[in-house]
C-alpha cells in the first residue's frame, strides 16, 4: 500500500540549506513507497466559514503531515481537518516555548537545572523590580544563564556574570517572554544530543565547544558518534514522551557526577549533523514510526 503525505515547511525558509533537508526526506519516503509533497505553510490558507474549519486551496488530504514548521495554527488547523500530524501542534507548542517546556518536563519530575520564569510584564513598566532581580541572584548566583523562550541553534541564550550584566540583560528582555537558569559549569561547553524516534534512541553524538558555553554546531562545536549509557538513553526517551514526541532531539547536560540533566527537547531537530557524526539516518526512522502508526501497530 502506497502512502501520500505533505511535508510542511516555513515559506521563509526556503534556503539551500533546508531544501536540502527536504529533499533528504522526500529521498527516504520514495524507498519506503511514500508520495510526499513538500510544501511551505505560506501556501495554505486556514480559515473558520461558517464555524467549520477550512483550507485552501482544496487538495486531495494526505494520509499523514510531515511537520517541520512551527506555525503552530496551521497544524492545529490541518489536525481538526482530519490529518495526522508529526510531530503534533502541541508537542510543537511545547517544544517551542522553553518556559512551558520546562514545566512540562517538571509535571514527571525530570531532572533539570534550577529555572525561574520571569514574570510577564505590559509595556509601561520598563525596568525589572529590584526584588525580582535579587532573588534571581541569590538562587542562581554567578554565573548564571538567561534564555530567551523562543530561540534556536543555541541564539537568544546569553551567559551573566554579575549584577550589572544580569540589569542590562533582564531590563532588555523586559517584554519578552524569558527564563534565567542555573549555570551547569560541569558541562560548560559540553552537552549529548540523543535522537528520539518512538521509544528508542536511534542515534546519538556528543557536541564539545572549545571557544563557547555553548555546544552548538553552529558556534563552533565539534561533534562526534557516542554511545550513551542507559541512564541517557532512559533520560531521553522520558523527555521526549513527557511532550507527547513522536520524534526528537533531546540535548543532555552532565552534572557534576556526569550525571545526565535536561537542557531542552526539540521537536525538529536537524537531521544532518547527527548522520555525518553518526552515519544513521533518522528519516528513515521517523518515517517507519509514522507508518507503523498509520497502521495501528508500533515500532
Amino acid at each position: 500500500m502506497k502512502f501520500a503525505g505533505w511535508l510542511i515547511y516555513n515559506g521563509g525558509m526556503a534556503t539551500e540549506k533546508f531544501i536540502e533537508i527536504h529533499n533528504w526526506y522526500v529521498k527516504t519516503a520514495k524507498t519506503l513507497e511514500i508520495d510526499l509533497k513538500p510544501i511551505a505553510n505560506n501556501q495554505l490558507f486556514s480559515q473558520i466559514e461558517n464555524g467549520q474549519f477550512k483550507l485552501a486551496p482544496q487538495l486531495d488530504k494526505p494520509d499523514f503531515v510531515l511537520y517541520l514548521d512551527k506555525d503552530i495554527h496551521l497544524a492545529n488547523q490541518l489536525e481538526r481537518l482530519g490529518m495526522p500530524v508529526f510531530n503534533s501542534a502541541h508537542t510543537i507548542a511545547v517544544c517551542d516555548n522553553k518556559m512551558t517546556m520546562h514545566q512540562q518536563l517538571a509535571r514527571i519530575r525530570l531532572p533539570q537545572p534550577l529555572t525561574i520564569f520571569a514574570p510577564m510584564l505590559f509595556s509601561q513598566i520598563k525596568k525589572p523590580e529590584a526584588p525580582f532581580l535579587d532573588y534571581v541572584e541569590e538562587s542562581l548566583s554567578y554565573p548564571l544563564v538567561v534564555k530567551e523562550a523562543y530561540g534556536s541553534f543555541g541564539e537568544q541564550v546569553y551567559l551573566i556574570h554579575n549584577r550589572t550584566e544580569l540589569d542590562a540583560i533582564a531590563t532588555k528582555l523586559i517584554h519578552r517572554p524569558h527564563l534565567f537558569q542555573e549555570y551547569i559549569q560541569s558541562s560548560h561547553g559540553r552537552d549529548m544530543r540523543l535522537h528520539v524516534v518512538g521509544d528508542q534512541v536511534v542515534a546519538s553524538m556528543e557536541r564539545i565547544s572549545s571557544n563557547d558555553f555553548r555546544a552548538n554546531i553552529t558556534n563552533g562545536a565539534k561533534m562526534f558518534a557516542v554511545e550513551p549509557n542507559d541512564r541517557f538513553i532512559e533520560l531521553a526517551i522520558a523527555a521526549s514522551q513527557a511532550v507527547g514526541a513522536d520524534f526528537s532531539g533531546v540535548d543532555l547536560l552532565f552534572d557534576q557526577y556526569n550525571e545526565p540533566i535536561i537542557c531542552e527537547v526539540n521537536s525538529n531537530a536537524h537531521i544532518k549533523m547527527i548522520y555525518q557524526a553518526t552515519s544513521i539516518d533518522v528519516t528513515e526512522f521517523i518515517f517507519k514510526h509514522i507508518l507503523a502508526k498509520l497502521k495501528g501497530h508500533s515500532i
